[in-house]
């Protein structure tokens, strides 16, 4: 029995954006079965479930993945299956997160806001700042726009050696040490590999200014977060945000609560509404692009791991 190219299944959950979403790409809802060629998968936390329905599945031929980071199923993106991942669907609020939580480490806002007195004056601006940003996709890109009128010095360090728009300097992974010492702000918006897990460990918070701050919107696991905890203490950077923790969800009484000038977000960035508009889009562009009637977006690569 051949694949149906109309067809598309929504697994293991379903919203009815998602749903509105494929009636309006012109495919039609079904059940999986073996006429099923196109899988829109919902759930990051359940891997082997994906891996189990392709291997129940060997006609599915393009498998759409829900958040940015694929590296949950990395066991996976090596099926003969077209993957795409929603990168680029979540920049705005991602990087209006990530803009919110320098602005706040900036102002001290988590001293401030536990004050009882009326304290010492500090501020660091973003103004005229040498802003250091690794990973080069969409949330950099927008977090570049929002940092505009800034007038910041924005290098950016990417896998491949092509510059990037907005950018002052673009460098790769290689280059990222001979550039923390002169870095006021590091913000990760890295894809997690193999070659960014606990890329930032305490040999490299001690490249990193003491006036210098980290903003983490990637994966918690592209910091070591005990070395973050001595970097913050021991006063080796001013400050860190974290939308993202490892582990994940950070669990109470864990020493990152307590350590100095930090703040720690619930993986917040975008939240679940903002998620369901947003991902509707990439699921209407990528149905019709599954049926020759469009560009793709968001596409794996399973070499790169994004």
């Amino acid at each position: 029995m051949s694949v149906d190219k109309q067809k598309v299944t929504i697994a293991p959950k379903s919203f009815p954006a998602y749903e509105q979403a494929v009636i309006e790409s012109g495919s039609v809802l079904s059940p999986l079965d073996e006429t099923v060629g196109a899988l829109i998968w919902t759930d990051y936390s359940d891997p082997k479930g994906l891996e189990k329905t392709l291997a129940e599945n060997p006609q599915l031929e393009f498998v759409q993945l829900p958040f940015a980071g694929v590296d949950a199923f990395q066991n996976v993106l090596n099926a003969p299956v077209r993957f795409a991942c929603a990168k680029g669907s979540y920049r705005e609020p991602v990087a209006e997160h990530a803009l919110m939580l320098a602005m706040a480490l900036g102002r001290v806002i988590p001293e401030r806001v536990r004050a009882t007195s009326w304290g010492r004056k500090f501020a660091a601006s973003l103004y005229d700042a040498n802003i250091l940003i690794v990973g080069a996709g969409g949330i950099t890109e927008e977090l570049i726009k929002q940092l505009t009128p800034f007038r910041c010095n924005i290098t950016v360090v990417r896998n491949k050696p092509e510059a990037l728009t907005g950018a002052t300097t673009t460098v790769q992974l290689a280059d990222l040490d001979a550039h923390l010492p002169i870095a006021d702000w590091v913000f990760l918006a890295c894809s997690l590999t193999d070659s960014t897990r606990n890329l930032f460990d305490l040999e490299r918070f001690r490249k990193m200014k003491e006036t210098g701050y980290l903003v983490n919107v990637a994966r918690g696991a592209v910091v070591n977060t005990m070395d973050l905890v001595q970097a913050l203490n021991e006063g080796l950077i001013a400050g860190a945000g974290v939308d993202v923790t490892e582990p994940e969800p950070l669990p109470d009484g864990h020493p990152l609560w307590s350590a100095q000038n930090v703040i720690v977000t619930p993986h917040t960035a975008d939240t679940n509404a903002q998620v369901v508009r947003l991902f509707s889009v990439r699921i209407k562009e990528n149905l019709a692009a599954y049926k020759g009637q469009g560009d793709w977006v968001g596409l794996v690569d399973p070499e790169l791991g994004y």
